[in-house]
């Protein structure tokens, strides 16, 4: 008995070939997935993260950094495929990691995906609320901008007084919309999805059109500012953390393989809606990035929160000749309003997908029972997950109204490179476990293209803030709770197999105390080189300091104790 009991990839198979009521329908073919691939890449960020990652991070060198995500992308891309064609089953890496490395490791790896499609989601939710805002003021309408900000961000208004936000409304609003959309049914998705996709690509090459006759080549010198003595801060390093930052914005690829049990031909349509959509969206980000970056200068994007995170409007207002007075005057107004509308439908396109990964991966996890049974209830009408999307929709407009974008983005990245390293791994497992298994797509190369997957992906991990990697330690922990104290003794697998408490205490017991170990670090090390706030003359991020060492502790405590009462039962 062992919490790694893998999950046969007969049942898999068998489970992936359901019917009736009880099971999801399956209605995509390889347009579909490539549209929904599409779908969430072109948006999350190109949209959003672009602008933030130049500002702060590598400025106009920003165009390397999405070649860099870019390989990192392809190498995890390559693995995901060989994995999808294989195993046509929703839930993602999740699958993946349960038919090669067992029960545990899936289990993390399932948590971790809430990062990556949950908190997304998030992220895309609270930069389409600053283009709402870009919209309303178009028609004249001034949204309170206490209301279109967390409670952690501040503005300063023309009149010089600082306005503090209360809550992100407009991103609850469309995270809402969505979820109903979702409920309604996968094919009405998929469709809504494809009309958007379109609209979104042709507005995507208005733009670079439009603004390669604008940029202004002094806004590309220096192409590689020079580093400001703080790691991250431009330079070398800057363009590495830009690219592990901007990395959330292809985790549209990852979302079309939770898609897979609703495919009709999924061997053959998911590693071609996988690497499809992967290389179309490439291509238009380096060229899009190079055009935002050469029609304003990277600083006027870190402007303030409201336009931080909505950096295609600045562009589109810098795309004119400059006047007399000094000031650009934008050739075409109203294709600035026409984009930004266009964008809103593009958004929500993304949280669409995202929302739809994170419910499949969860159905996924609840049909294994590792978490309660409500995530895999299917509307009898509808055949979708509508319980799970209902919990999403709360769970996700809880993080977009409260949570500043820069720090779920910043999450979403580092949840996802994780996923794409266990994803790597499952594939250098498989090969040596499974050698002879049917496969309609093979990663060429193994092992180098699943190392160099490895390598690459946790070479961007280690260029975030360590702040980023406290909080993945934190979620993982909380993880490692669910896990013990749910999820081992509800599991189809696992909770049937006598002893298992015993061997779960010891094992989950010592991953505890490291990661808690971990945490306690990472808090230390960050306090040490965080900064002092001029205005409260507190360091910056104290309460997440003081968090950290409490929890790092009291889970030292109560993991210690189940690993020695896992080592008593053994005796």
């Amino acid at each position: 008995m062992s919490i790694f009991s893998r999950k046969p990839i007969s049942s898999l198979i068998a489970e992936s070939n359901e019917s009736g009521e009880h099971s999801l329908k399956k209605t995509l073919g390889t347009w579909g997935l490539i549209s929904l691939g599409i779908g969430a890449i072109i948006g999350a960020g190109l949209f959003s993260i672009t602008g933030m990652a130049a500002a702060d991070y590598a400025g106009p060198s920003i165009v390397i950094s999405f070649i860099i995500a870019a390989l990192g992308c392809a190498l995890a891309g390559l693995c995901y495929a060989e994995f999808a064609s294989m195993i046509p089953v929703a839930g993602s890496a999740y699958t993946y990691s349960y038919a090669t490395m067992g029960e545990f490791v899936a289990w993390i790896i399932g948590w971790d995906l809430v990062l990556e499609y949950a908190v997304g989601a998030a992220t895309v939710a609270s930069s389409w609320s600053g283009y709402l805002d870009k919209f309303l003021k178009t028609m004249g309408i001034d949204f309170p901008p206490e209301l279109l900000m967390t409670p952690f961000d501040t503005m300063t208004l023309a009149n010089g007084d600082v306005v503090t936000g209360v809550m992100n409304l407009p991103a609850v609003f469309i995270v809402s919309v969505m979820s109903m959309v979702l409920i309604r049914g996968t094919q009405e998705s998929s469709f809504v999805n494809t009309i958007i996709v379109i609209m979104k690509v042709t507005i995507v090459l208005i733009f670079i059109a439009v603004g390669f006759q604008y940029i202004r080549p002094e806004n590309h010198v220096p192409f590689i500012p020079e580093n400001t003595g703080k790691f991250g801060e431009y330079g070398f390093s800057g363009i590495i953390r830009a690219a592990a930052v901007v990395f959330f914005a292809y985790i549209g690829f990852d979302a079309v393989s939770t898609a897979a049990q609703e495919t009709k031909n999924p061997r053959k349509s998911m590693p071609l809606g996988i690497l499809g959509s992967l290389l179309i969206c490439t291509v238009l980000y380096i060229l899009f990035a190079f055009v935002m970056t050469g029609v304003a200068n990277y600083k006027a994007y870190g402007a303030d929160p409201t336009n931080k995170l909505a950096p295609v409007a600045i562009a589109i207002s810098n795309m004119g000749d400059l006047g007399p007075d000094g000031v650009v005057h934008a050739a075409y107004p109203w294709l600035n309003t026409s984009i930004v509308v266009a964008i809103l439908l593009g958004y929500a396109s993304v949280i669409l997908v995202l929302l739809l990964g994170q419910s499949r991966v969860f159905y996924s996890m609840s049909k294994d029972g590792l978490v309660p049974k409500v995530f895999s209830a299917i509307h009898p009408k509808f055949r979708t997950p509508h319980k799970s999307n209902l919990f999403f929709l709360l769970f996700v407009s809880i993080f977009a109204a409260f949570v500043p974008g820069r720090v779920v983005g910043e999450m979403t990245s580092i949840g996802t490179l994780f996923a794409f390293i266990l994803v790597c791994i499952g594939v250098l497992v498989l090969r040596k476990t499974m050698p002879d298994a049917p496969r309609a797509f093979r990663t060429p190369l193994v092992p180098f293209i699943p190392i160099a997957g490895i390598l690459v992906c946790f070479f961007m991990m280690a260029f975030l803030p360590l702040d980023t990697w406290m909080r993945l330690v934190l979620w993982m922990i909380v993880g490692l709770d669910v896990y013990l104290f749910y999820s081992i003794k509800n599991s189809n697998i696992t909770s049937q197999q006598t002893g298992i408490m015993k061997n779960a205490n010891k094992i989950v017991g010592i991953c505890g105390v490291v990661f808690s170990l971990v945490l306690i670090g990472l808090a230390i090390a960050h306090h040490q080189v965080s900064e002092i706030n001029p205005e409260t003359g507190r360091i910056n991020d104290a309460g997440l300091y003081y968090f950290s060492l409490i929890f790092g502790i009291l889970h030292i405590l109560l993991y210690g104790y189940k690993s020695l009462q896992g080592n008593k039962q053994s005796v």
